[in-house]
Formats: structure tokens, sequence, C-alpha cells
């Protein structure tokens, strides 16, 4: 990463809109310069009315482009810098031609995420905000989506900004009594400190336990599609995914390699792997697919069984049931229509694991199927409530607290009352300090570089 990714005294320039052909193409200018440059760029003598579009054209040796030119003057803009942004044609072609010039009359090509680092820095946004913004972009499910602005929006903050309150009273009463440490005196009673402390403990807690869900949601999860030859493994792909995307025949060994499909599961996305059918065979390509289908399910956040509930269980079904069990494994049995050959009740390896009969040829219990699979991933019914932690540096921020927390509470109780306000407040302080580097209060740079970098260039 460059040094300059960090200065926010140049002007800055980058295409605000997907790369490709479109009817619109939005530029962005952000820094001391951009109102200049753009007057330079549209050939105006006179300013740009602040907030108000202005329909004009690019000229440089000639006319490049019609635009329509807003400028927004720092510090109530995106960046809390004067910005302009230009709403031209979206041709590859001139939308380059536009940044030439722009770079010509002084600025510079932006870095990924730079427009963003920019508004973090001078205050306009937190770091769960700017986080939420790359989040809400990447967004591909409906859910993901209301998660990522909920944060835009400033719900967790909120909820951080409230812990973190409640410490900064108690660190700073504790302090207090270390300024007097002659005259005994106790800003603060050691019940009233536990009984704060547990509240504290109890908020932070609550943040944490929708974090799987919230983490789900965000990320996103892979789950595989494991079972024996003709089982129904790829109807049941199919069927998840909406479309004949796998190939099914009566012939077993059909899919030979890992098929996936990235579906929309009640807001969760999910990347499903359709697997060749696990089994002893002496076919070079199958031996291959099957050595695949092992390999797809040890990187999988779960795993859906299938079995034949037609026919007997033998030895290959029984180990794939113990082979690595998954405490988010979710069992299929396919074919009830047929007849039953076997009961889950009967089979030791299916006690405590969710079951689904069903028929996929006939549509038999196939509405209990998406339920299910989200109960197996521990997230039954995906809360939608805005107070969520979605991001795993969050999440492990959050967990350190918690930690440092937990020890100053078990220093009060050792204390037998007396409290230890050295011992107490270097545990605060450090449970304090993970919270500010949530909001990144004290996120070190190489944390902001590697957040910001990730970003696309021109947001």
């Amino acid at each position: 990463m460059p040094s300059t990714f960090f200065s926010s005294s140049d002007t800055i320039v980058a295409i605000a809109t997907p790369p490709g052909r479109g009817a619109l193409g939005v530029i962005r200018l952000s820094g001391p310069d951009a109102h200049r440059i753009a007057g330079t760029l549209l050939g105006r003598s006179t300013p740009l009315e602040p907030r108000r579009a202005t329909f004009a054209r690019i000229r440089r040796s000639r006319s490049i482009d019609q635009v329509v030119a807003t400028f927004f003057p720092g510090p109530a803009s995106y960046t809390g810098q004067d910005l302009v942004e230009l709403g031209a044609h979206g041709s590859p072609i001139v939308l380059r031609q536009i940044i030439d010039a722009a770079v010509a009359a002084g600025a510079r090509l932006a870095e990924p995420g730079e427009f963003t680092l920019r508004a973090f820095l001078n205050g306009k946004i937190d770091l769960v905000q700017a986080e939420a913004v790359a989040d809400l972009i990447d967004s591909v499910t409906p859910l993901q989506a209301r998660a990522a602005f909920d944060q835009l929006e400033g719900t967790l903050t909120d909820a951080i900004s409230a812990i973190d309150a409640r410490l900064f009273d108690v660190i700073a009463r504790l302090e207090a009594s270390l300024d007097f440490p002659d005259e005994g005196y106790h800003f603060v009673d050691p019940g009233d400190l536990v009984r704060e402390l547990d509240r504290i403990l109890a908020d932070t807690r609550a943040l944490l336990r929708r974090a799987e869900t919230g983490r789900l949601i965000r990320e996103g999860l892979q789950v595989v599609i494991v079972g024996k030859p003709n089982v129904g493994k790829s109807t049941l792909f199919n069927t998840l995914a909406g479309a004949a995307r796998a190939i099914v025949t009566a012939q077993p060994g059909t899919t030979r390699d890992l098929l996936t499909e990235t579906i929309d599961l009640d807001g969760l996305k999910m990347t499903l792997v359709d697997t060749a059918g696990i089994r002893e065979t002496h076919n070079e390509v199958e031996r291959e697919g099957v050595l695949r289908a092992r390999r797809a399910q040890d990187v999988a956040d779960a795993r859906i069984l299938v079995l034949d509930g037609s026919e007997p269980l033998d030895a290959e079904d029984v180990a794939i049931l113990l082979n690595d069990q998954n405490s988010r494994d979710l069992c299929v049995v396919n074919k009830v229509d047929v007849g039953s050959a076997w009961r889950a009740a009967d089979v030791p390896a299916l006690l405590g694991r969710p079951v689904v009969m069903m028929s996929l040829r006939t549509g038999e219990g196939v509405d209990a199927l998406k339920p299910a699979l989200l109960q197996a991933l521990g997230v039954e019914a995906p809360e939608r409530d805005p107070v969520r932690v979605t991001n795993a540096r969050h999440i492990g921020l959050l967990t350190d607290c918690i930690e440092s927390l937990a020890r100053a509470r078990a220093a009060v109780d050792m204390s037998g009352g007396a409290i230890p306000e050295e011992f107490v407040l270097d545990d605060l302080h450090d449970a304090r300090e993970k919270l500010e580097q949530v909001r990144g209060r004290r996120a070190p740079d190489a944390v902001l570089q590697e957040i910001f970098s990730r970003f696309c260039i021109g947001k």
C-alpha cells in the first residue's frame, strides 16, 4: 500500500460505478482542489452551486461528453471534504478520458476504498460503518443487505458505544479512588462494582450470542451433499438450486466432479456442492470424483447426508454416517414413496441428528427440507434484530473484551471487598481498548490498510 494512502491533502479521482458499459457512469473527485479541477474539466468561469445538479460538458482539447455535475462542499459531504460527482455516459472509453483529464488538471488516482477511508478519518463514520459500506456493496441476499445497512445506520455502533460509556464511568471512578490513596476514599462500592460489571458483561455477551448467525449472514457458508451413488443427491441439488443444474439419470455414478451453485436460503448465502457418489470403484475418473467428494466434506461448513430409505443400509451407508460427524449434519432419507426398508429410530448413527424423510420424486416431505437445514445450521429462524455482529474482526475483539471483563470481575470477587483498583483497572482498560478497536478509535494503521484495501476503487 503506498504511503499516500493516509494522506488527505491531495485531491483524488476515480470511477465510482462498476466496470463495463452502462447507461451512466459516475466519477468522483474529493479533496481541497476538487471544485477547481471540476471547473477546469467543465470549462466554467462561474463556480458550481452547492448541491445543485448542473448540466455541462467535459472539455479538454475538445468536448468529451455531456455530464451532470454536483458539488458537495465539505465538511457536509460523504468524505468530509469538497466532493464533486460527475454523471457521464457509461462508456469505459469516455470515463477513462475524463479520468485522464482530471489527472492532468492535478488530481491523482484514488486507492481502493480511499473515499470511505477519508470519511472515516474525517469523522463522518466509524470503522464499523466503513466496513458496513463494503458489506452492503457485496451483499447478494436481502438479509445480507439488511444487516449491512443496519450497521451503516449505526445500530451496532450505538450498542458498543453504550457499553463503552458505562465502562468508562466505572474506570473513572476507580481511577479517582487511586488519586486519594492516603485518604482511603473509594468512589465505588464493591457491591455496586460487581453489579455494574455483571451488567456490562451481560450486554457484551448478548451482542455475541447472535454473532454466529450474523457471521453466516455476512460470509455465507458451504454445504456439501454426500451419499452413495443413485440415492438422489443430484435431484436434491437441483431441488435446492431451483433449476436442473445437475444431470440426473438412473445410472449410478453420473456425477464425476464437484458441481456448485449459490442459493439464497431465507437470507443466508449458501454455496451448495453436489459430489460424486461415495463407493469403492475401479474406474479411474469416478475414483478421482470420490476423492474430491471426501475433500469437499473436510472444508464444508455443513453436510447433507442422503440415504436411500427403500434399500437396507449397508457398510458404505454407515461409513458415510460415521465419517467426521459434524454437528451441522442433516440427514435426508429419500425414496420413502417406494417403501421403507428401515426406520431412522433403529439406526444408532442417526440418533440425535436432524432427519428429513422425503420423496424427491413425488415431492413428499420436501417442504420440511429448508427449515430442517436452517435448524441443523443453528439458525432455525434468522432473526432480523438490527443489532447484529457479523464481522469476524468484531467477534474476535468482543470475545477478548469479555475475557478482560471476566478477569476484572474475578479480581473483585477474590479481593473479599477490598477493591484492588490497580489490578481491576488494568483489565478494564484492556477491555475498553478492544471496544475502541472495533469502532476504529485505536485501530493500527496495518488494520486500516487491510480493511480498506478490500474495497473497490471509487468507494
